[in-house]
């Protein structure tokens, strides 16, 4: 009989060793998953300032932070709650298991663990949330492995980062910024109770949800402390009648979609972008972005309020706000509503500027030896070509249908004059405009007259970076929305500023000052802004169906645009200057009222100087001295 006894012991512990060896063979991969533990990390998009413009994060919202960086007077809080053993025990809290055994044998069912934090830790990284014995002893095993793997510090640096705290928040750190806009160290004790105790049942006690109950755990969670004599008196009593603000708001927290959908296009090369905890600083400045919807809001309102009838399903519009001297876009919406439609007309449209692209024929002309004075004809001409073999006639006219004969270069720019544009055009030579429109960025231009109004597509965006040549004096810099992205370690990958000069700063002042005159006195007069100098340029394609304002002060730029999606006619009348041009000047008014120590005159820069003539002032350089007549340029083969 003893020697069957003995036969069945031994096989009862061989069959035990046997289990224990294999569970130990299963678990050391697990013990290895929270050794090498890295957790998914939101990446935050703030603007020039510092202030939050989205969070970017795909399952999990959370902010990692290192041991170091969590107060004790968390840790003294979840030690009260979960484990107040926990610098003392292996892995495992005998005592705590005990106990709950007993409870679990008295009412019959599964209703206490007696986890410790190392217990807990290892249920939500490597194991299931399954009640069984089998589950409860591979834990129990990892718990007393990893003890020996990892110090006190880091299983708690792990628990912390990783643990779901209701609501969305993943983390201490998500949680506490979360529910009370705080970091870690400025909670107060009540605030710091109340996160502890959500791990437990975190939809139960969110305090956006249930504030009575989560109050209510808080305070058992001080008075243990206090029990404990981690906290005095004076604390509790202090704490316990505490009811903290509680913030709900959404997790994603972007307030400036178009800019973030533009953010996420840009840094698509990025595999982590949104769980590698990176911090995106953009050069957007968040009050000049509301400005900046605001204005466009106002615009679109106008147009609509002079339409007799309701015809705005398709009527969209786009604005891109630029610091002149550095090309970073301050400011940039594109459509008047996102809820209805992502797209983004700022970057992705493609749109005639009409007039707006004159300055650019004009500039080429001050180049090459045009003075701002030159006479330019305005009178009517007739052009014949051949389009799939079929004879065509094309006979461009002014706006009205008026003609002014010979006018000077500045006069023809600021009344925007179709006719006299087209002259120069010819004068100066159509493969030199051709050429010279390439060099400013501008690309599928078609090689014929019509260039001269402005007949290709281009981005407000693109319109952006080519106005620079102007608002920045002759030298072009390329629109910059990311300032620098810096990781979670602390490294930070800045972007350069890209410049291009094209012409030398005094002559790009000579089209500052004609631009300045097209606000002051010709068709951008309702651009105009008191107290503040602005240059700028209509824009209007054929019937209406673009309408841009592409203006600047002497710091900073903005272009405007409106027209309908679906190309037709915007409505009557509704020109560059009707349309756009308010929405400029509603702009710059507000940002004057939150800047109004920005700069307000532009300079002039050496080599710069000035005539009357026929009462009229001229600005003229070396290059572009004032003339009687136009210069005398080779004609070349004009393609039409």
């Amino acid at each position: 009989m003893m020697k069957y006894l003995f036969a069945l012991l031994v096989a009862l512990f061989l069959g035990a060793a046997f289990m224990l060896a294999r569970f130990y063979n299963d678990i050391r991969f697990e013990v290895d998953k929270i050794v090498h533990y890295e957790s998914p990390m939101t990446t935050q998009i703030l603007d020039r300032k510092g202030r939050l413009v989205a969070n970017l994060f795909e399952h999990e919202f959370r902010f990692y932070s290192p041991f170091e960086e969590i107060p004790p007077r968390i840790i003294e809080a979840l030690a009260a709650v979960e484990d107040t053993l926990f610098f003392e025990h292996g892995g495992i809290n005998l005592d705590a298991i005990s106990r709950a055994m007993i409870k679990n044998i008295k009412s019959g069912r599964y209703t206490e663990g007696g986890s410790t934090i190392t217990q807990q830790l290892i249920k939500n990284v490597a194991l299931s949330r399954e009640k069984s014995l089998e589950r409860k002893l591979k834990e129990a095993l990892l718990a007393i492995r990893l003890e020996t793997v990892l110090s006190k510090e880091e299983i708690l640096e792990r628990y912390l980062n990783h643990t779901y705290f209701g609501h969305g928040y993943y983390g201490i750190k998500a949680a506490a910024r979360g529910y009370f806009k705080k970091d870690m160290d400025r909670l107060s004790l009540k605030e710091v109770a109340i996160l502890v105790g959500l791990p437990r049942a975190p939809s139960f006690y969110d305090p956006t949800k249930n504030l009575e109950f989560s109050l209510g755990r808080a305070n058992n969670i001080l008075q243990r402390m206090h029990s404990l004599g981690w906290i005095t008196d004076e604390e509790l009593d202090l704490s316990i009648g505490e009811v903290p603000i509680v913030y709900n708001e959404t997790l994603t927290q972007n307030i400036a979609p178009y800019v973030v959908d533009e953010v996420l296009k840009e840094l698509r090369y990025i595999e982590d972008l949104k769980s590698g905890g990176y911090t995106i600083r953009l050069n957007i400045d968040l009050d000049y972005q509301e400005i900046a919807k605001e204005a466009l809001t106002f615009g679109y309102e106008q147009i609509k309020a002079r339409r007799k009838k309701d015809d705005s399903d398709t009527l969209n519009g786009a604005i891109v706000v630029l610091e002149n001297r550095t090309g970073k876009i301050l400011a940039m919406v594109g459509g008047v509503d996102y809820r209805k439609s992502t797209f983004n007309r700022a970057t992705q449209s493609k749109r005639q500027p009409g007039s707006s692209f004159k300055p650019f024929i004009y500039q080429t002309a001050l180049d090459l030896g045009y003075a701002t004075n030159s006479p330019l004809a305005d009178i009517a001409r007739t052009y014949e070509y051949t389009a799939n073999d079929e004879a065509k006639v094309w006979q461009p006219k002014n706006y009205g249908n008026t003609f002014s004969g010979i006018v000077p270069l500045k006069e023809a720019l600021v009344k925007s004059l179709n006719l006299a544009t087209i002259n120069l055009v010819e004068e100066v030579g159509f493969e030199r405009i051709y050429r010279k429109s390439l060099t400013y960025g501008f690309n599928n231009i078609p090689k014929n007259l019509s260039i001269a109004l402005g007949s290709f597509g281009v981005s407000p965006l693109e319109m952006s970076r080519a106005y620079t040549l102007f608002s920045n004096y002759g030298t072009m810099m390329s629109p910059r929305l990311i300032e620098s992205i810096t990781d979670y370690r602390g490294k930070t990958l800045s972007f350069d500023l890209e410049s291009k000069v094209i012409t030398p700063p005094e002559q790009s002042f000579l089209m500052i000052d004609v631009m300045r005159e097209a606000v002051n006195k010709g068709t951008g007069r309702r651009a105009r802004v008191n107290g503040i100098e602005i240059a700028g340029k209509t824009g209007s394609t054929n019937e209406n169906v673009d309408a841009w304002f592409c203006g600047f002060t002497p710091t900073i730029q903005t272009v405007i645009w409106y027209g309908r999606d679906d190309n037709t006619p915007i409505g009557h009348n509704e020109t560059g200057g009707v349309a756009a041009a308010p929405a400029f000047s509603y702009f710059f008014e507000k940002l004057l009222k939150i800047e109004p120590g920005i700069k307000r005159e532009f300079d002039v820069p050496r080599n710069v100087h000035r005539i009357i003539k026929d009462g009229e002032l001229y600005y003229y350089t070396d290059t572009s001295k004032p003339k009687e007549e136009a210069p005398s340029m080779k004609e070349e083969n004009l393609i039409f």
